[in-house]
């Protein structure tokens, strides 16, 4: 019987961890993505297949990923979906006062990645019969400049913006894939963590984000999951290539 098949990157903690489990939950078949591993139970009917690669070195990732999709029998498989969700935030502070590596990393993680990763679902895929959907996890803050945090802004308003371009080239091809870059809100991750533990010298924001966790006001990843396969389940997936689940009914 055909099965759903989703790829998602930043697989072994946090948000894409828990959209792993969600989808394993459904029975379908996932490729799970992470410089870590990612090691979980598996129900009964579902699959689960672990990458361990470095998604600061997308190039070579994107390559397998289009061999692997190639060899693959598309009428065994009912909807294919790339969740990109994986992310990196450098040491919060001025862009000039910022390691160069970190910088270098945060937007090969956060932007360079995805680029290559989406080209090579779209192509691999091209010919394939059943609903194509590509996810970016995205942020507010590609919407909203926040000081302290360049390269992360830069990343997912790249990724925003990358989201647009990509829904206008599919919906001039025949079962072109729905594009969608959705922030999924504000979540208890390791992320948090780092921005909460910051100095406040260098990074005035936070102060707000310690409010954030003090005031209740974070989701946990197994709520956020939830909102972000909601979104990707919905039938009007892709008329709103940049969205934002907490603007979804």
């Amino acid at each position: 019987m055909p099965q759903a098949l989703n790829i998602v990157t930043g697989s072994s903690r946090g948000l894409g961890r828990a959209v792993v489990e969600q989808l394993l939950a459904r029975g379908d078949r996932v490729l799970a993505i992470a410089r870590g591993p990612t090691a979980m139970p598996v129900p009964p009917g579902a699959e689960l297949i672990a990458w361990q690669a470095d998604l600061a070195e997308p190039r070579p990732l994107a390559e397998r990923l289009a061999v692997w999709l190639q060899a693959l029998d598309p009428a065994q498989i009912s909807a294919v979906n790339l969740i990109n969700n994986a992310g990196v935030v450098s040491t919060p502070a001025p862009l000039s006062q910022s390691d160069a590596s970190e910088l270098q990393n945060a937007l090969r993680v956060g932007l360079e990645a995805p680029l290559l990763l989406s080209a090579a679902f779209l192509r691999a895929t091209a010919g394939w019969a059943c609903p194509r959907k590509l996810m970016l996890v995205s942020s507010g803050l590609g919407r909203r400049a926040m000081a302290g945090s360049a390269s992360y802004c830069a990343a997912k308003a790249g990724m925003d913006h990358l989201a647009r371009a990509l829904a206008l080239e599919e919906a001039l091809v025949p079962n072109g894939a729905r594009v969608v870059s959705l922030a999924p809100g504000v979540i208890d991750t390791d992320m948090q963590v780092q921005l909460r533990g910051a100095d406040a010298a260098l990074f005035p924001e936070v102060v707000r984000f310690r409010g954030l966790k003090d005031g209740g006001h974070l989701d946990s990843p197994t709520e956020a999951a939830a909102k972000l396969l909601r979104a990707l389940d919905r039938a009007d997936y892709g008329e709103q290539p940049v969205s934002d689940v907490r603007e979804l009914a």
